[in-house]
């Protein structure tokens, strides 16, 4: 039995859906034990009782004891240990791509994202009487390094998926645990309304991924 703990809203999503496309496929048995954010939209105390970090996701493997986090190990840990036919892993053909794409995900995407989420959050947690300056602040950051970072990243996507439905594989590409892992935070810039309409091809693959049996699966626990 494998045992996740999740946080609404955050990237603990990407093992969600990755325990329900196992569990399609090779009737993997999970359980899900959710958290809620704080408050101030951190994650809670309790998550430290669970693992030093204190951050979701956060995977007990209870075949053998084991106490994971950090999403991207933990996906290579479900695809070493639970696709045992290699079905959402990378062939040898595809591996470049895989990994580039896997990278790719929190080196160019996500820290420009989260740095993004952050001026935000200090823009509203700011007095009233400096938050025009705070704002100006933010705008100028965006404007100069967030924004065009964010688009030279979205760029190299779209044309990526050009001719593909997918990131890896094959002709039009086949569905991985890579599409899973860069999807949360493409899909958070669209619920924003920052995935502008220019970038087609990237909302068509949006569209592929999230028609899966198992994304509807895993939204149903969120």
């Amino acid at each position: 039995m494998l045992t996740l703990h999740h946080l609404n809203d955050s990237r603990s999503f990407r093992i969600l859906w990755l325990l329900c496309e196992l569990n399609a496929l090779y009737g993997t048995s999970f359980r899900v034990i959710k958290h809620e954010r704080t408050k101030s939209h951190l994650a809670p105390k309790e998550l430290t009782d669970i693992h030093p970090m204190g951050k979701a996701p956060i995977l007990i493997d209870e075949s053998c004891d084991k106490t994971l986090a950090e999403s991207g190990f933990i996906i290579e840990y479900l695809l070493r240990h639970y696709d045992t036919q290699a079905k959402l892993s990378p062939s040898d053909e595809a591996w470049e791509d895989y990994a580039f794409w896997l990278h790719f995900t929190e080196s160019s995407l996500m820290p420009n994202l989260v740095m993004r989420l952050v001026f935000a959050k200090i823009v509203q947690k700011s007095p009233f009487f400096i938050r025009p300056i705070v704002k100006n602040i933010q705008k100028g950051v965006e404007k100069s390094f967030i924004s065009p970072n964010v688009d030279k990243a979205l760029a190299l996507l779209n044309e990526h998926l050009a001719n593909r439905r997918y990131l890896s594989g094959a002709g039009q590409g086949v569905f991985g645990a890579v599409d899973i892992h860069l999807h949360f935070g493409i899909a958070q810039m669209k619920k924003s309304g920052v995935l502008f309409d220019e970038w087609v091809h990237i909302h068509n693959w949006l569209a592929y991924c999230q028609s899966r049996p198992g994304f509807e699966m895993a939204q149903n626990y969120e």
